[in-house]
């Protein structure tokens, strides 16, 4: 395992994060702890939930690991958490308010049965709340102990860079990652999204490197998933439901992830989780495994480094093909400068 700086600050964690939405929805309790113990075993040191997975139980699990296992184990795990969305059903039970995020974060440290932690995220935008609140309430756990660093996750390139200098402004403790969705299937980010994260100085943790597990080669083309599968058991799942995603560049990716892992002799998973994991200003990629067998395959990950040609194919596999203006190239060309004067 290879360990990286958590965005700006000074704290360390594993290239590679266990994410837990699975836990308490589509793993046990008993599986859940034992992703937990092999993913630490291996030496992972970077776990990730939300009060929301599970309405809550996700971070129960994971307080039930904690409080069962010795300081010996626990004490290496930087835990991260976020809160926003919807936890009660009157208006005050959703969003980044001051009232709101207080309560979530204290209920999420007693489920979780910790007295600070590590990094707290703002699940996503909150378009009603004015972003000062927000910023002077994270500020505000920071001071008083409850956590060490915030960030946000689902952030718009304006509203990332608008916050980070809202809180320059406001001489407040700034945001030291940005949790987005990112993966081969997925790079509209690297427009603008991930340009203000590294202006910022901030690390990304991309959420579904795997795209829901297209990645992973268990969908074939022209074969309606089936079985014990996401897909198979609810294909129109969200952004990866079977008709939004079964695209011809999607197949052309898969097509390209299978030939270079082939030829490395590795598993489809390592080679996508090796591309986004190494990608810029990326400090770690989160896993989302449903069975102890899905994460000994994605952790084989660590320390796998695609070499440049067979980065580059993924690259052009996946390219996006921006049009002209303002991301292709000759928008691109139009804000580019060199001191060459020829």
């Amino acid at each position: 395992m290879e360990y990286r700086n958590l965005g700006r600050s000074g704290c360390a964690v594993s290239s590679l994060c266990l994410g837990t939405m699975t836990f308490g929805a589509e793993s046990d309790e008993k599986v859940s702890h034992a992703q937990l113990d092999r993913f630490v075993e291996a030496g992972g040191t970077f776990v990730d939930t939300a009060d929301v997975y599970s309405k809550g139980e996700s971070e129960r699990i994971i307080g039930r690991w904690f409080a069962s296992r010795g300081a010996e184990v626990t004490d290496r795990v930087v835990l991260a958490t976020k809160g926003r969305f919807p936890m009660a059903g009157d208006p005050n039970g959703v969003g980044l308010s001051a009232r709101h995020l207080t309560r979530a974060l204290d209920d999420s440290l007693g489920r979780l049965g910790v007295g600070s932690i590590d990094l707290y995220q703002a699940h996503s935008w909150d378009p009603v709340t004015p972003l000062e609140e927000t910023l002077l309430t994270l500020d505000g756990f920071v001071k008083a102990g409850k956590i060490r660093y915030y960030g946000f996750s689902n952030f718009t390139g304006w509203q990332l860079t608008k916050a980070v200098h809202l809180a320059r402004e406001l001489r407040i403790a700034a945001p030291v990652t940005l949790q987005p969705q990112y993966s081969l299937l997925v790079r509209e980010i690297e427009w603008e999204i991930v340009p203000a994260a590294r202006d910022a100085g901030m690390g990304l943790l991309p959420w579904s490197p795997l795209g829901g597990g297209w990645l992973s080669g268990k969908y074939k083309r022209d074969q309606r998933p089936t079985g014990a599968t996401r897909l198979g058991e609810d294909p129109g799942r969200g952004m990866e439901a079977w008709e939004r995603r079964g695209t011809e560049r999607t197949w052309e990716i898969i097509d390209a992830v299978q030939r270079i892992a082939e030829a490395r002799g590795v598993s489809m998973a390592e080679v996508a989780l090796a591309w986004v994991t190494d990608r810029p200003a990326v400090t770690s990629t989160i896993l989302g495994a449903r069975t102890v067998e899905q994460l000994e395959t994605n952790l084989k990950a660590a320390g796998l480094h695609l070499d440049d040609a067979e980065t580059a194919a993924l690259d052009a596999a996946s390219d996006l093909h921006a049009t002209d203006y303002p991301y292709g190239p000759l928008g691109v060309d139009q804000r580019s400068r060199t001191l060459d004067p020829a």
